[in-house]
């Protein structure tokens, strides 16, 4: 009987009472503001990646701001990149996979999981010509195939840049679900400008042998996870 009454006043409360609806109306306001502030900070935190990733690529953040990127304590304010095409320093490169190469994620395949359950296109057929290495510094894997081979993507998302860079030559990088990118080097031909969206087996690229870092026609290709390096033969058939 006290359920029967409490239930019929809140039904009553409900369709009478202006000031209760109004109540229940804040609070999903608070409820759906709280949930867009955190979609907001996740966008926020993906686009500061994303342009520290550029930076990276085109030679123009240092290694501090990696560091503080990956401790949580770099602003929206430190992003200030110039996306212009620059060619890109060895020496801060050097820095930057140094960085990398301390932390224990990169050869630890433990928190890939998400990885393993993502379906990859081969990228290009051909043979390896050299294996990820990251203790040697080479954080990708080179591919030797026909001249003129298309350069396909391994997934689907966007392309974040699509520029010619002094080492790696044309150079294009993919932004996938699962904070995963994939980069293409050397390309003789990039097919794909930056915000194109592509799907998985889509050509983007021609291979090539463009850049000083380079001995032959072959495709370097790399996939970063969360930051860091992986080897993609763990997840890449080529």
């Amino acid at each position: 009987m006290g359920l029967s009454l409490l239930l019929t006043r809140t039904l009553l409360e409900e369709w009478f009472d202006p000031e209760y609806a109004q109540m229940q109306t804040n609070k999903k306001l608070v409820q759906l503001t709280m949930e867009l502030d955190s979609l907001s900070e996740e966008v926020r935190r993906k686009d500061q990646f994303i342009a520290l990733f550029k930076g990276f690529l085109t030679g123009e953040t240092d290694s501090a701001r990696i560091d503080s990127f990956r401790r949580g304590n770099l602003s929206a304010r430190s992003f200030q990149v110039n996306l212009t095409p620059q060619p890109i320093d060895s020496q801060f490169r050097k820095e930057f996979e140094g960085l990398a190469a301390a932390e224990e994620i990169i050869d630890n395949n433990a928190g890939y999981s998400e990885l393993y359950e993502m379906f990859f296109f081969s990228p290009i057929s051909g043979l390896i010509s050299r294996k990820y290495n990251s203790s040697e510094g080479h954080y990708g894997v080179d591919v030797v195939s026909r001249k003129n081979e298309p350069v396909m993507a391994v997934a689907s998302g966007t392309v974040i840049l699509s520029s010619w860079t002094q080492d790696a030559g044309y150079v294009l990088a993919i932004q996938h679900d699962a904070n995963l990118i994939s980069i293409y080097k050397h390309n003789a031909e990039l097919l794909k400008k930056t915000g194109s969206f592509v799907e998985g087996g889509e050509v983007v690229a021609i291979i090539g042998n463009t850049g000083e870092l380079t001995d032959g026609p072959h495709l370097h290709f790399e996939l970063w996870y969360k930051g860091y390096p992986v080897n993609p033969e763990e997840f890449v058939t080529f």
